[in-house]
């Protein structure tokens, strides 16, 4: 589809240009302006009207390069006309248009580059915990009736990520197959949107430590994960599986959720045992994770709660709304 749309485009420039030079080149033998622009459109439209006056052999000349140069491509822009039209790409281009437009007004969305099996994944979780996502890739036929908002394109290069709306979004997904152009993605990103949280996908473990160095927050091997997984299933089945249901299945109200405490929270500064998130939400805490990014796991209670600590905590979803109220 963008191919041949891109050849219309040039060839209605080709047109253009032949009817200016066709102007200008009839101007010159002394025709009027609209004389000259009235010679020029009956010899590139062929409707066969006369000639102004008596064509001398340089004129004769001339006109005979501009129906040669002007029939040609006027014909071949009615042809691709016509195959847009019949094909419905027409319909696409305005689609596409209208889609950009509501990129353009997307905030805090997330960007997936690579619309793989790894890509889709990613998406449609982050689409049930209630993310907006822009999906990029290069194949126009694995985007054909997305629910997502798309750009078809090349993920490394800053144009496509711009047109994904990637200084507005919250974070990036760097999905590619390959670890060279997941590096290149991460690179960019973080260049456009020096704020961007970056997850890369990396295939090799060399790649892990470059990514990271690139500007990846996290970096993720999913054939390791998998594997790790896999382990969990023998070694600890239960507990694995429960974890899946919590933090994918979504088939119990039971969640696990974290939360940034604000400067003016109303628990900043209290111990949990003063903050009594048992009572006054009815979650089990965890966990905190401290600003310099370790963890207290199953705190004490005489641990106090700090600004811009993130509490995970464990409850159903009205109890996890309560404790998002005075964290915040």
């Amino acid at each position: 589809m963008i191919t041949t749309l891109r050849r219309l485009r040039l060839a209605v420039t080709l047109v253009i240009a032949v009817f200016l030079v066709g102007t200008i080149g009839y101007l010159s033998f002394g025709l009027t302006l609209v004389e000259a622009m009235y010679q020029t459109v009956t010899t590139i439209s062929t409707v066969g009207f006369r000639e102004i006056g008596e064509f001398s052999t340089a004129e004769q000349l001339f006109t005979m390069v501009i129906i040669v140069t002007g029939v040609g491509t006027a014909l071949y822009t009615f042809t691709l006309g016509v195959q847009v039209v019949v094909e419905g790409q027409l319909g696409d281009l305005v689609g596409r248009r209208r889609m950009d437009k509501r990129i353009a007004h997307m905030r805090d969305h997330v960007v997936v580059c690579g619309w793989g099996r790894v890509g889709r994944a990613v998406a449609d979780d982050l689409a049930r915990s209630g993310k907006v996502v822009v999906v990029v890739d290069s194949d126009s036929e694995r985007l054909r009736q997305l629910e997502h908002p798309t750009v078809i394109g090349d993920a490394t290069l800053d144009a496509t990520l711009r047109a994904a709306g990637i200084e507005h979004a919250s974070a990036l997904v760097a999905a590619l197959t390959g670890d060279a152009e997941n590096l290149f993605v991460t690179l960019s990103g973080r260049s456009i949107n020096p704020g961007l949280f970056i997850v890369a996908r990396a295939r090799e473990e060399e790649s892990v430590p470059k990514l990271a160095r690139a500007g990846a927050d996290r970096v993720v091997n999913p054939q390791e994960l998998g594997a790790a997984r896999m382990a969990s299933f023998i070694v600890r089945p239960h507990i694995a599986e429960f974890v899946d249901v919590v933090m994918h299945e979504r088939s119990l109200e039971f969640r696990m959720q974290e939360f940034e405490v604000t400067d003016d929270s109303p628990i900043a500064g209290k111990s949990l045992r003063e903050a009594d998130l048992r009572q006054r939400a009815n979650v089990l805490v965890l966990a905190l994770r401290h600003v310099d990014g370790t963890f207290s796991t199953n705190p004490d209670p005489d641990t106090v709660i700090e600004p811009k600590q993130v509490i995970i905590a464990v409850g159903i979803g009205d109890d996890l709304s309560r404790l998002e109220e005075v964290s915040s």
